[in-house]
């Protein structure tokens, strides 16, 4: 039987087991590994009547090698599944540094602003000076504009006289 140009290897041979051979559970299929797996999982819970904690442990997924070789990492960190039953309301949670730091932040800088405003730092009391100071110099400048504007109606006045 010809396959055209493209032949496929030996492995990639597709068998299909026929009904009577499922039905018998003869078929000469090989089963994958999750399935094994899952089968000699049934067979350990259905054997161990162990405590809750050595089970969950167990049944962990475990990717690569993990399973095999034992860390003793004190840097790692071991994921925390924590149920909804098991939660404390009521614990408070301790805030990393980072996190401490930026609370820290926020509120000293509110703390400034609030000075601020209130013209009680260094900074405002400069800024109220120099605002103070540009409106005497503004008010100066207006004050000779109404003069001089004074003083040329009078000449207009004088002219046509």
């Amino acid at each position: 039987m010809g396959r055209g140009k493209f032949k496929g290897k030996p492995t990639g041979r597709r068998h299909f087991s026929t009904p009577e051979e499922m039905l018998a559970g003869t078929s000469t299929r090989p089963r994958t590994f999750k399935q094994e797996v899952a089968e000699a999982e049934e067979e350990g819970e259905e054997v161990e009547t162990g405590s809750d904690e050595e089970s969950e442990e167990e049944t962990e997924k475990q990717k690569g090698t993990q399973g095999i070789i034992e860390i003793q990492n004190p840097n790692l960190v071991k994921p925390k599944n924590v149920k909804a039953r098991d939660v404390d309301v009521e614990k408070k949670t301790e805030l990393s540094r980072r996190e401490r730091e930026e609370i820290e932040k926020q509120k000293a800088h509110e703390r400034y602003m609030k000075l601020q405003e209130q013209g009680k730092t260094e900074q405002a009391k400069k800024d109220l000076e120099r605002l103070a100071l540009i409106r005497q110099q503004r008010a100066d400048a207006a004050r000779k504009r109404e003069e001089e504007k004074a003083a040329k109606e009078q000449k207009k006045i004088e002219s046509r006289k």
